[in-house]
Formats: structure tokens, sequence, C-alpha cells
């Protein structure tokens, strides 16, 4: 399938045969455990975060996320590199869109760490961004599965 073809891909022109991948998700694990990959729980021994999202954000490109996907970890404590497993029916217009569906889908047990994967290239106007503190700029691929 094209997402198998794209993590191979991925992998392939980043060297990345030896490298474990760093995952907080036993289910996303186990979906691509088929895949000429490994798996790590610990952050240090990968140069690669492997992780699923809670929102792709049309508006301005960026990726939601939360201690769903983090626990609590800090995207600067993250590896560079991120490679993200999303679906189209994740993709939402806005932030607010997103922390509405968020909201709803959760109850009263919204999750924390709610923050925005979104500057690829540090520059000067999104150095002061609120939503970017304590983020640093990653290497992103997103794997996007259509499923609508």
């Amino acid at each position: 399938n094209e997402v198998s073809r794209a993590i191979q891909n991925i992998v392939t022109e980043n060297n990345w045969e030896n490298e474990p991948f760093f995952v907080l998700n036993e289910r996303l694990a186990q979906k691509f455990s088929k895949e000429p990959i490994s798996f790590t729980d610990n952050a240090r021994q990968s140069e690669v975060f492997f992780t699923t999202c809670e929102h792709l954000i049309a508006q301005n490109g960026s990726i939601l996320v939360c201690s769903n996907q983090l626990l609590e970890k800090k995207v600067n404590e993250l590896p560079s590199n991120v490679v993200v497993f999303a679906t189209t029916s994740q993709l939402v217009e806005s932030i607010g869109e997103g922390l509405k569906t968020i909201k709803k889908k959760y109850g009263q047990k919204i999750p924390a760490n709610i923050t925005t994967l979104k500057h690829f290239k540090a520059t000067a106007e999104n150095s002061d961004d609120f939503l970017t503190y304590g983020s640093s700029t990653k290497n992103l691929y997103l794997l996007l599965l259509e499923d609508l």
C-alpha cells in the first residue's frame, strides 16, 4: 500500500535502516510491525519520533498533538525528526475547530500538553508565537492515509 511504500522511502532516503523509531503508541508500533523498521520507547536511543496526531490543521498546515501522543514530553525533548501517521478524516479547518473536536471526543477527560507541530524551519516571525513555546524546529514527514 501507499503508506508502506512511503515509510520505506523515508527510511531509505535518510539511511534509517538501523535507526529505531521512538514510539509512545503501542498500537502504532503494531500497525507498522511488518515494515523494515524497529521501535524503541527510549527517546535517547533514536533520531526519529514516530507518532499519530489529533488533527491536521488546514488553515496553517500545523499538526495538533496532545498528551495522547506526547505523554508529558515537550516538543523540544523529542528527536529532531518526526514521522506523523494521520488520516484524511483528521483534517479540520482551524485550530479552534480541532480543539472543539478534542473537547467533544474526550468530554471531561481533556488531554494535557495540547500543542501544534508547525515550524519546520526557524524564522524570525515564528519565534514569538505562544503556541510554539518550548518547541524547536523539526524535520517532519506526514504519512497520510485516505480514509474518507
